[in-house]
């Protein structure tokens, strides 16, 4: 039996590194592949938000969602941004941000709240599936971040709003 090896186990695996010119290789493949993956699902939605902005439409829904966004010390339309992070995910919550012109204050605000409770339905549902309460577990990430916004709105209010 060879040194350090226990009855009954298998022999350890030594896994090689590939050289760095290997690695970089792989690296930049991958990275541009995920790039041109996001690309062609941000790219879109980014131009519809651009094109819509203006609109009679949205600026109706933004006028209806006003008073809530405003708690958070946002516009109406960042509504949207919120509904595209919480049934899809970030990616898509920062195509729909990005034309609405919001001020890096907002995006902090918008980042935040989002952070905690982004992609909403793909993992509410791998949590029930878990055995876990995925609809509570849901519903305390939206409210956590909702209070992390009202607090962050407190803070900025306070100090420099």
């Amino acid at each position: 039996m060879g040194k350090g090896r226990v009855p009954g186990q298998a022999p350890l695996m030594v896994e090689t590194v590939p050289d760095i010119a290997t690695r970089i290789k792989t690296g930049l493949r991958e990275g541009l592949l995920t790039s041109v993956k996001l690309f062609k699902f941000v790219l879109p939605l980014y131009v519809v938000v651009d094109l819509l902005k203006e609109s009679a439409a949205t600026a109706a829904l933004g006028a209806f969602f006003a008073p809530v966004m405003g708690i958070f010390g946002l516009p109406g339309e960042a509504a949207f941004a919120f509904v595209a992070a919480f049934s899809l995910n970030l990616y898509a919550a920062i195509a729909v941000m990005a034309p609405l012109d919001l001020t890096p204050w907002q995006v902090t605000q918008c980042g935040l709240m989002m952070g905690i409770a982004h992609n909403l339905i793909l993992e509410g549902g791998v949590l029930a599936g878990t055995g876990a309460r995925g609809g509570l577990l849901t519903l305390c990430r939206v409210l956590i971040a909702g209070l992390a916004g009202l607090l962050l709105e407190l803070a900025h209010t306070l100090w420099g709003g």
